[in-house]
């Protein structure tokens, strides 16, 4: 009796340890992965929009070489200078917190860290990243300003060209 007493509760144990879920089988998990992927989208976009800011910035400094000393246009491009840094920093930032993210989803699918550890930083990266986003938007809204300033600028300097031209004649 004691051979089959003992042999049930190993039974038991080994039932209830097989039985153990897999970390990254748990929804919250793979919720996490899914909220990973559209984070990893969402910095390929902003990537893709400093590129096109560093485009537009590169476009600015070369129409200004047309116009003679004008002090207004190279403010213009200092403080796109800044604000190109400042979003390059935040896409540094970003990339930072996904790989941050990407350790995390490693650690819980190993069972480094329990599910509330998870959760808990999950939930803080998540308010991090919308936080980034918002700056983006920010930024990305600052630069299309600076842009759309400096268009208008040139021109009203091309406009006046034009007329101190048909002046002279």
């Amino acid at each position: 009796m004691k051979t089959l007493s003992k042999l049930t509760l190993i039974a038991t144990v080994l039932f209830f340890v097989s039985c153990k879920q897999n970390p990254a089988e748990a929804p919250e998990h793979k919720a996490m992965v899914e909220n990973h992927k559209s984070m990893e989208a969402s910095h390929e976009t902003m990537a893709k929009e400093h590129n096109t800011m560093k485009d537009d910035h590169q476009q600015m400094v070369d129409a200004h070489k047309a116009i003679e000393n004008d002090s207004i246009h190279l403010v213009t491009e200092k403080n796109h200078t800044a604000l190109l840094a400042k979003h390059g920093e935040l896409i540094s930032a970003h990339q930072a917190l996904i790989e941050k993210h990407a350790e995390l989803e490693t650690k819980h699918a190993s069972g480094e860290i329990t599910l509330e550890q998870m959760t808990t930083e999950h939930e803080s990266m998540k308010a991090e990243h919308e936080s980034m986003e918002k700056e983006h938007q920010s930024i990305a809204a600052e630069h299309q300003k600076i842009t759309e300033e400096d268009q208008k600028m040139i021109k009203e300097d091309q406009e006046k060209a034009k007329e101190e031209e048909a002046d002279q004649k």
